[in-house]
């Protein structure tokens, strides 16, 4: 199944649905992520997918985990056309599974999580809020609520198995409209206490569709549009020309003479070789910005 977010609206309330299988397992093969690092990644990008959804043509944001555990910092990007890309510090720490599944809120601990919002104004807007649980969607949940004074329900899963894949993962996103009635706010608490885990739906074969019509079991739904979603990175040897720009003239000068330089782009780990040509006509480059500078 392609990697796809559905929207519809049911009863005055929001929803969008996602599948994620494939995006995530590509993050967690080029990142090496052991099973933890994977959900966690994985939570963090489809969580960062559903949020984006909602933003309009060309916005995009950054969600952030900067949590104390042994995962460090798990950081994902999304925009609205449904690309995203993301990295955990730690991928290959290994936690014994809690309660028999996998321990992401022991991975990802205490601290902070934050969603930077990029609209094409001047500056970014930031807002954030303490991790509870360290489990992605209850904090995502709690970020809207006490951060953007947004109450929403937010559930997220990534499902790995013994070849360190990811099998299924996906998530979903529900919204109150200020018109719901309180009737239909009533029986969607009721359908979220008995909704199957995210992950266990996509490993059966429901479609982003199919998991609204899980949620919403019986309603009306006005499904209104189906988004193809996919991991890319925008990194580019170009790109990151101007991160070695920015070290400096010492640092060029001592890569220089080192012959050449490797470059690992973090959220992709696509890997950018440059040569010692390469090298002697950045640190010209350096020179000349210095001397501008002056």
């Amino acid at each position: 199944m392609k990697d796809h977010l559905s929207k519809a609206i049911v009863d005055g309330i929001r929803v969008y649905a996602a599948v994620t299988t494939n995006l995530v397992d590509e993050a967690a093969q080029r990142h090496q992520c052991y099973p933890t690092a994977t959900a966690a990644l994985g939570r963090t990008m489809t969580g960062a997918l559903l949020l984006a959804a909602n933003l309009k043509n060309k916005e995009c944001l950054t969600v952030k985990f900067a949590g104390d555990g042994p995962l460090g910092r798990v950081v994902a990007d999304a925009s609205s056309d449904g690309f995203v890309r993301g990295y955990v510090e730690q991928a290959q720490a290994d936690l014994p599974l809690h309660e028999g599944k996998l321990a992401v809120g022991a991975g990802v601990g205490q601290g902070l999580v934050s969603v930077t919002r990029f609209t094409g104004l001047k500056e970014p807007i930031t807002g954030s809020c303490e991790i509870v649980t360290g489990e992605i969607a209850e904090d995502l949940t709690r970020y809207l609520y006490v951060s953007e004074q947004t109450p929403s329900s937010i559930g997220l899963g990534v499902l790995v198995d013994k070849e360190l894949k990811a099998t299924a993962a996906g998530g979903f996103f529900i919204q109150p409209l200020p018109d719901v009635a309180d009737s239909a706010l009533d029986q969607l608490e009721e359908n979220l206490k008995r909704i199957r885990p995210v992950s266990a739906m996509v490993k059966d074969g429901l479609d982003a569709n199919g998991i609204i019509g899980e949620l919403f079991a019986g309603r009306d739904i006005n499904y209104l549009e189906t988004v193809d979603l996919a991991f890319k990175c925008q990194c580019s040897k170009r790109r990151l020309e101007e991160v070695l720009l920015s070290l400096g003239e010492a640092d060029l000068r001592s890569l220089l003479d080192d012959g050449q330089a490797e470059v690992t782009c973090q959220f992709c780990s696509e890997k950018y070789c440059f040569s010692r040509e390469e090298l002697a006509a950045l640190l010209q480059v350096s020179l000349k910005l210095s001397e501008k500078k002056e």
